[in-house]
């Protein structure tokens, strides 16, 4: 990686999309032909879906929540490098990701934004909110916060919902001095913009990802393989400048 980084950098964002959990078997979310497991994301991934058939949606990720304990699920070399730079890291280190599962927090990070929701929560429309799970959802689940039946759904941001924490994130994009892109497309909003806001407030820009994305030409340095073999060498050099 022909890149060299800066010995000053007191804060450094992440964001990372389905390219890091792909290699540890996380399937991404939508393929070309408009499908999600066979299932249009309409029926599975917006609000009216969940409305009109609630069971169907649970029953998706139900199945989703169950993958993630499968024995094969492993946080790959690019999770375990970023949670390495955080313990080693002398400034602030955030990561923002898009990913639902939990492998960041299972390779060692504890700073972390799920600005699109995560598996292992639910959330309760009638008392608003969100708690760990790890069991079967259904329509006749029972709230643990108000006790309520009936009113829970995946803490899930859908299509055509607002993201997750977004005051914090553009906080501390506005703070940062490098800001680095791992394993997404760049044609998700807002998180596609991240980097031209980075940018204005004179952050340095990275992007490594397996093929170069539609945001690429934004970034200062854009690097393409995988990132089981790419964050380990950003972790490197960064070490090597601490």
């Amino acid at each position: 990686m022909n890149w060299t980084p800066s010995s000053n950098y007191k804060s450094i964002v992440v964001l990372t999309g389905a390219g890091i959990s792909a290699e540890s078997g996380i399937e991404t979310f939508r393929a070309s032909d408009g499908l999600w497991h066979n299932h249009k994301i309409e029926e599975v991934a917006t609000p009216e879906g969940f409305e009109s058939n609630p069971q169907l949606v649970h029953q998706f990720y139900n199945q989703r929540r169950k993958r993630l304990f499968d024995h094969e699920v492993q946080p790959n070399a690019g999770h375990i490098a970023l949670a390495e730079i955080e313990r080693t890291f002398g400034g602030s280190f955030l990561v923002v990701t898009q990913n639902v599962d939990n492998l960041h927090e299972r390779a060692g990070s504890s700073c972390v934004i799920h600005m699109h929701g995560e598996l292992l929560k639910a959330k309760c429309l009638k008392c608003q909110k969100s708690f760990d799970v790890q069991a079967n959802l259904s329509v006749s689940s029972v709230c643990q916060v108000c006790s309520q039946e009936g009113g829970l759904r995946p803490d899930i941001v859908w299509f055509g919902e607002m993201p997750y924490r977004m005051d914090k994130i553009f906080k501390e994009l506005e703070a940062c001095d490098l800001f680095v892109s791992i394993g997404t497309s760049g044609n998700v909003y807002p998180a596609a913009a991240f980097v031209d806001y980075a940018h204005s407030f004179g952050a340095q820009t990275l992007e490594l990802n397996l093929d170069l994305s539609q945001r690429s030409s934004q970034f200062d340095h854009s690097f393409q393989g995988p990132a089981s073999l790419l964050v380990p060498l950003f972790r490197d050099l960064i070490q090597r400048e601490m």
